[in-house]
């Protein structure tokens, strides 16, 4: 336990260095990872710190002044973390797609925090794919857009019923959305009160994964009330205008969100890629871990 503590000792002094000589706009730390929550608190810069975590409760008064992102309680990659991390903060307006940004993180098997990476996000295209600029909070709710990206991600994990799942979440900017899409099938939430139809409540969860399995896309308000399943989206983008190799539920995500100022998560029924979607573009991709 000791040789592990001074595991983590050791990068977290080269995450503050770092931080400051690169002028960082925030350090992201990976706290399942760290043996001891007080270090948190010895940390000199809470401004700029973001404590990422999926299970730990971390009390309040070692996160005094500092930021917290609840990630998804799903198997993720050291790259596919950073990834959900950073898009999740960005969500939350802790960071912007141009920031720079230190992260300090590892995998739950080794235990320890061991990698530590300088990413300049206006820069980074394994990171944000996109190079166009975006603002995810115009019209989504930060937890709304977490909540949807977490459902995702859990379907990509787990499909339903063992088998794998491809769908559409399209948030935000509902009236043009709803313009350009139609209904495949009889709308599962129409006629019930907004409250029993938030994607924030966590009644609702298992029946939107059961709805998962119908063709066609889930309409979100930006506050998080669903207002569809099973809807098709009547526009696309021309083959050569979006990645090759991409199927017709990426192209109508491309197409929903070039015409409209929605975001679009989808997941790839095929490989059980996620991917992130604004003004036309993929804007973020967060692989599936293969166990």
């Amino acid at each position: 336990m000791d040789i592990i503590k001074n595991m983590n000792n050791i990068p977290f002094s080269f995450a503050l260095k770092l931080c400051e000589k690169v002028n960082a706009n925030a350090i992201i730390v990976f706290a399942d990872l760290m043996d001891n929550l007080k270090e948190l608190k010895d940390l000199q810069v809470t401004s700029k710190l973001i404590v990422v975590t999926q299970d730990k409760d971390i009390p309040r008064s070692y996160i005094n002044g500092m930021k917290k992102i609840q990630l998804p309680r799903v198997e993720l990659s050291r790259m596919g973390t950073v990834k959900v991390s950073i898009m999740m903060a960005i969500s939350a307006g802790y960071i912007s797609h141009s920031d720079k940004v230190v992260t300090l993180g590892g995998l739950k098997d080794i235990g320890y925090l061991d990698s530590l990476i300088v990413i300049d996000l206006s820069r980074e295209s394994e990171i944000i794919v996109s190079r166009e600029s975006y603002d995810i909070t115009d019209e989504v709710k930060p937890e709304v857009f977490a909540t949807a990206l977490t459902l995702s991600l859990e379907l990509a994990k787990q499909g339903r019923e063992s088998k794998p799942v491809g769908t559409i979440f399209v948030i935000g900017d509902h009236e043009n959305v709803l313009k350009l899409s139609r209904q495949l099938i009889m709308n599962p939430f129409h006629g019930h009160p907004e409250e029993g139809r938030q994607i924030l409540s966590p009644n609702l969860r298992e029946t939107i994964k059961e709805f998962s399995s119908i063709d066609g896309a889930f309409i979100i308000r930006g506050d998080g009330v669903i207002l569809s399943a099973g809807r098709h989206l009547n526009t696309s983008l021309n083959g050569e205008e979006l990645m090759s190799g991409l199927g017709c539920r990426h192209v109508a995500a491309a197409g929903i969100t070039s015409l409209t100022s929605a975001i679009a998560i989808v997941i790839s029924q095929s490989t059980g890629s996620v991917r992130i979607f604004k003004g036309g573009n993929i804007i973020m991709q967060i692989e599936k871990t293969v166990v």
